[in-house]
């Protein structure tokens, strides 16, 4: 009797999904090193396989013959199937290998999907995958245990490799599969008999033999691999550059749209006395950096001399691979919507404690008012101290240091000046602060918070977080508020600039507050629908961060250009977000691009979070903290635009990273409601 998991029995698992299973690695999130062509051709040899075995097809070392042709109710499955049904010529596995392998990224999604689905699988921001605790009601033995579903695949994959059980056809299959991947090393320990034992399985069944024979001939076809023929990198001239016209209001994504519209999605800029800079820009090139960007590209080396000024090594930024995703998991819950969520009755009395000082005709700077603004609920959120008369040294020194060893567009002794010198100290004062709160008898009672996550992190497993990270750790959490400060003034002003927007937020935010304060849960779609998409719409115009830089350590080929080791690459993921074909009229402000009928936002060239593995950690919390500070404003305060001329034409300052002109600022025109003390 087979056993089963929720009501799921291993045999209603596919090929592909335990193909899947046996492939990943928890330690980093993600596959074992597998070159993409090899695991796509792996994954449509186990199609083939399951069809086989489903008594859709017959295949064997020369030939491959439909049976028949009645779907399966698999969409992994039924399209391969319907492709040879409707062959007219009879076709061997190796030509079909090679027909769906380009296509096999497709299965792969859906077979990641279903996994997921079934609780198999979680998966997490930055695309990676952990296997969910699952109940096994049996094990091979008969006892009762609970377990994963992957560790029991590969529980039954090990007793066919370390013991003398003959294995049923699906496990051969399997073990054929994964050894054309040659990854077994890296699963399991094997010696010379294990070894042996692998290659004596891989010729018991005549199924497994001639799927693995053409999966393993598909990838020594040197026709199918990259060409060296690639299409030359174009080179900007810098004429296009310094005059195109989104470069003089400084918005930087729109500067990428236009020229990859000219020079294609990879290009390069070479400026004077500097390395060729080698931008990707378009949905496509996006999409390859989320998917497989994490076996090419490397962050830790741009971010060394940024490190060294807080006197940390391998803080999150810089981190890649296994530890890079085990302090992912480790802080996630740090900086979970539901941690935010748990803490809303402190983020309201914060919000109208700073709002208490803004008076009717006033008119205040609209990058330093809502940069305090957050910083007045992160601070005591994240490290439990009042920060508000250090912030703006400790937000001046950061950006000062990423100008200058980061992007470069500054000489290191700029960081070195006197008053640069006065504000590094300011990181030691926050450090003094946030240690005299935090001994153990006065946390006592207090809810968690991002410092006692890291410090708790540090004590258990302080070669992950040294000590010297700390430093780098808990003055980072606080500059969190130049970005979603920035990200709030561009909601405020986008608000502010379209009064009927307005108004629909605050019929929303009137709904939310009418009977008290909401909690965490009565923050629902429905409830706050047009703010959500409003602010979605908001992160398309203006991106806080348009742009990433990576180190090329695998060389690649995107889109047909090939990019060479040692090569830096600079990720214009936003770009996306001012092309015609993802975002028709880019440059208009439409929140119905969201709407379920249009959906434009599901495409990879949506991303105002980054991509793949260094996605925002936070987005989720960033999400809700937006849209609690705009309801807020928009159920006290009505705000205009000053100068009145920039509600038409707003320019940006780019560096380091996008946020509003110094002259935007917000005027107080009404307050619509008191602040209750």
């Amino acid at each position: 009797m087979p056993d089963s998991v929720e009501g799921l029995t291993t045999q209603s698992l596919s090929l592909p999904e335990e193909l899947i299973l046996m492939l990943l690695n928890e330690e980093t999130g993600y596959f074992y090193q597998v070159h993409g062509w090899e695991l796509n051709c792996a994954v449509v040899g186990s199609v083939l396989a399951e069809l086989s075995l489903l008594s859709r097809i017959d295949t064997d070392l020369d030939s491959l013959i439909l049976v028949d042709r009645t779907e399966t109710g698999n969409p992994t499955l039924d399209p391969v199937l319907e492709e040879i049904a409707n062959e007219p010529e009879q076709r061997n596995a190796q030509y079909w290998i090679e027909r769906f392998a380009i296509q096999a990224e497709s299965i792969i999604d859906l077979t990641l999907d279903r996994l997921v689905d079934l609780k198999i699988l979680s998966h997490h921001d930055g695309d990676f995958w952990t296997l969910a605790p699952t109940n096994w009601f049996t094990d091979l033995h008969g006892n009762d245990r609970q377990d994963t579903a992957g560790q029991f695949i590969k529980t039954r994959i090990s007793e066919c490799i370390f013991t003398d059980t003959i294995p049923d056809p699906r496990d051969i299959i399997v073990v054929c599969l994964v050894n054309t991947c040659d990854v077994f090393r890296f699963i399991f320990e094997l010696d010379d008999e294990a070894e042996r034992r692998i290659e004596l399985i891989c010729k018991m069944d005549l199924i497994g033999r001639s799927i693995a024979d053409a999966v393993e001939h598909t990838i020594a076809s040197p026709m199918l691999r990259h060409s060296a023929l690639t299409k030359p990198i174009q080179r900007v001239s810098l004429r296009d550059l310094l005059f195109n016209p989104h470069l003089r209001n400084g918005n930087i994504p729109a500067v990428f749209a236009d020229l990859a519209k000219k020079y294609g999605p990879v290009f390069e800029v070479r400026v004077p006395f500097g390395r060729p800079m080698i931008f990707l820009a378009g949905p496509e090139t996006n999409r390859w950096v989320h998917r497989h960007g994490r076996m090419h590209l490397n962050a830790g080396n741009y971010f060394a001399d940024f490190e060294k000024i807080y006197g940390a090594h391998g803080v999150m930024p810089s981190l890649d691979g296994a530890d890079h995703f085990r302090l992912r998991k480790a802080m996630g819950p740090a900086y979970s919507r539901g941690r935010l969520a748990g803490q809303l009755d402190h983020v309201y009395d914060y919000v109208r404690k700073y709002m208490a000082d803004w008076k009717v005709g006033e008119t205040y700077q609209a990058t330093r008012l809502c940069r305090r603004m957050v910083n007045a609920q992160l601070s005591p959120l994240f490290i439990s101290v009042d920060s508000q008369d250090i912030i703006d040294d400790l937000m001046a020194f950061k950006e000062r240091a990423l100008i200058t060893h980061i992007i470069k567009a500054l000489p290191k002794f700029m960081l070195n000046t006197p008053g640069m010198k006065r504000r590094a100290k300011t990181v030691d004062t926050l450090l003094e602060r946030v240690q005299s709160v935090h001994t153990p008898a006065q946390r006592v009672g207090c809810p968690r918070n991002l410092t006692d996550d890291w410090l708790s992190l540090h004590a258990s497993d302080p070669q992950l977080v040294p000590e010297a990270n700390l430093r780098f750790a808990l003055s980072a959490a606080l500059v969190a508020s130049v970005y979603l400060g920035d990200a709030l003034s561009f909601a405020v002003y986008a608000m502010a600039s379209q009064p009927e927007h307005y108004e629909k937020i605050r019929a929303e935010a009137d709904a939310l507050f009418e009977n008290g304060d909401p909690d965490g849960e009565d923050f629902t779609p429905s409830a706050i629908e047009f703010t959500h998409r409003f602010l979605t719409e908001c992160l398309r115009m203006y991106p806080i961060v348009p742009m990433s830089m990576r180190d090329v350590m695998n060389t690649f080929v995107v889109e047909g250009y090939e990019i060479p080791v040692g090569s830096r690459v600079y990720i214009a993921q936003t770009a996306s977000h001012y092309m015609e074909d993802v975002f028709p009229d880019p440059f208009s402000f439409d929140v119905d691009r969201y709407l379920p009928a249009r959906s434009e936002h599901r495409d990879p060239g949506y991303a105002p979070y980054g991509l793949g593995t260094h996605t925002c950690l936070g987005n989720r919390w960033m999400d809700l903290q937006l849209a609690v500070n705009l309801l807020m404003i928009a159920h006290h305060f009505t705000l205009e635009v000053s100068p009145a001329s920039y509600a038409d034409s707003l320019s940006f300052s780019p560096l380091p990273s996008m946020k509003p002109s110094k002259k935007l600022k917000f005027r107080i025109a009404e307050q619509k409601r008191g602040l209750p003390v």
